[in-house]
């Protein structure tokens, strides 16, 4: 073991122990909580704004009201990131309550299941801004091959707000990354510190 109080594993990767690993999970849960708030309010923005943006256009003489609903991938970007949204809250709670008490090493059953859900959220909102940035390509600038007219002409404001939607959809989608990242460190730390044990016992 060093002078810095970290040992190293016969592969040569550093192992945390004692008042270093906690101060290491400390700033961890911290990076942690940042991103969860930051998900849960631009979560909840995204959602707000394509949800509830509606624009109405008279075309011959005919009213037409262009709602979030009309498109499917909109509909499926609402759903995403309002339970990427529950869901950061849910776990920041989580990472408030661990803190304040002062337990915030995790054990691997529940390690492996938020690594787990934060995932299938990564993968779910990745998708959503995805299918979303589809639609929207297509309605600013339609489709000649397949006769499909250039919607945001007719509804200049809906479209502006639904990019407005999307681009704090995208933040989400990204810090959803990062924090994917950030609980499998936690949870394969929990391995690597095993791993430091077994050796030096040998």
């Amino acid at each position: 073991m060093s002078h810095l109080g970290v040992g190293v594993s016969p592969g040569n990767v550093p192992v945390y122990h004692g008042s270093n690993l906690k101060m290491v999970d400390r700033r961890v849960r911290l990076a942690e909580l940042v991103l969860r708030c930051v998900i849960c309010g631009l979560g909840v923005l995204a959602a707000v704004l394509v949800g509830f943006d509606t624009q109405v256009k008279e075309i011959f003489s005919i009213q037409k009201k262009a709602k979030f609903t009309d498109m499917k991938a909109l509909v499926f970007l609402v759903i995403a990131n309002g339970l990427a949204a529950a869901y950061s809250l849910a776990q920041g709670l989580r990472c408030t309550v661990s803190m304040v008490r002062g337990s915030v090493l995790l054990n691997k059953p529940l390690a492996w299941a938020i690594f787990s859900a934060d995932q299938v959220m990564t993968y779910v909102t990745l998708a959503a801004v995805a299918a979303a940035a589809q639609s929207a390509v297509f309605s600013k600038f339609g489709e000649p091959e397949l006769q499909w007219m250039k919607i945001c002409n007719l509804y200049e404001k809906f479209c502006n707000q639904v990019g407005e939607g999307i681009a704090s959809a995208v933040i989400v989608s990204l810090s959803m990354v990062v924090l994917s990242g950030i609980s499998a460190f936690s949870l394969f730390r929990l391995y690597g510190g095993n791993k430091g044990k077994s050796s030096a016992s040998w």
